[in-house]
Order: C-alpha cells, then sequence, then structure tokens
C-alpha cells in the first residue's frame, strides 16, 4: 500500500505543475496582447473588446485548465491585460517577457496555438481603425518569433 502513496504525491505533483504552467502560459499570452495592443503607446477600448470576445470565442476552448479559484484559466489573459494596463507598463518590455517564456517553453505552443496567438495579435491590431506601422512591425516580429 504505501508504495501507491509516493506515486500519488508525485502525480499530484505534477498535476499542480501542469496547472502553474498553463497559469504562466495565459498570462505570458496577455503580455503578448497587451504589448499589440499598446504598440501605438494607447489601448482603445475596441482592442480591450475584441480581446475579450476572442478570449471568450476561442482561448476557453483550448483546454481544461483552471486557476486556483476554479476559473478556466484562459481568462488570465485578460486579467493580465487589464493589470498591465492600469500600471501602464512598457510595451516594448512586456514583449520581450513574453518572447523570453516563448523561447523557454515551445513546447506549448503547438501549430494550433501559433496559430490562435497570431489570429488573435492581428484582430486586436485591427480593431481600431485598421493595423497601425507600430502594430504591424510587433506583428512581424512575432511572426518571425514563432519560426524560430
Amino acid at each position: 500500500m504505501s508504495i501507491f502513496i509516493p506515486r500519488a504525491l508525485k502525480f499530484k505533483k505534477m498535476l499542480e505543475s501542469k496547472k502553474n504552467l498553463g497559469k504562466k502560459f495565459y498570462q505570458n499570452l496577455g503580455k503578448l496582447f497587451y504589448a499589440i495592443a499598446m504598440a501605438d503607446h494607447s489601448v482603445h477600448m475596441k482592442e480591450m473588446e475584441k480581446l475579450n470576445e476572442v478570449v471568450r470565442d476561442y482561448w476557453l476552448e483550448v483546454d481544461d485548465i483552471e486557476d486556483e479559484y476554479g476559473t478556466d484559466a484562459a481568462f488570465q489573459i485578460i486579467s493580465v491585460f487589464d493589470w498591465l494596463l492600469e500600471y501602464e507598463k512598457d510595451n516594448e518590455e512586456i514583449y520581450e517577457e513574453f518572447e523570453a517564456f516563448y523561447m523557454d517553453h515551445k513546447i506549448l505552443f503547438t501549430p494550433e496555438i501559433k496559430n490562435l496567438t497570431m489570429s488573435t495579435s492581428r484582430a486586436i491590431a485591427s480593431s481600431f481603425s485598421g493595423s497601425n506601422k507600430s502594430e504591424l512591425i510587433l506583428l512581424g516580429r512575432l511572426q518571425l518569433l514563432f519560426e524560430k
């Protein structure tokens, strides 16, 4: 009987690790989407509305990971985006944080996730008066990052 207890604990720790990584994954997507929206040094209401719409319509379906409150972890995208906006964080620094996360966790970014991430980024960028030069440059950087 004692043989199964360590395995059960190991499995529980593995699930917790997956949950924490999943939460960090979504938090870093929130950073990316903030950086895209803030590329022109302001976030417009239409960009926030588009982000909320895309998270609800697409990101909630990606997996079943929940945060510590039992809420779908995909909502971390919106929470982090809102926090960064409230504290007016620098979009370049925030993009670089996403870039570092991506490089350390490439395995999480399947082709489907990359496509959804690019689609979401484009939707945010074009939601207010189309994409501007700053947003297009950042979208290009993201595309190149995903090709590494």
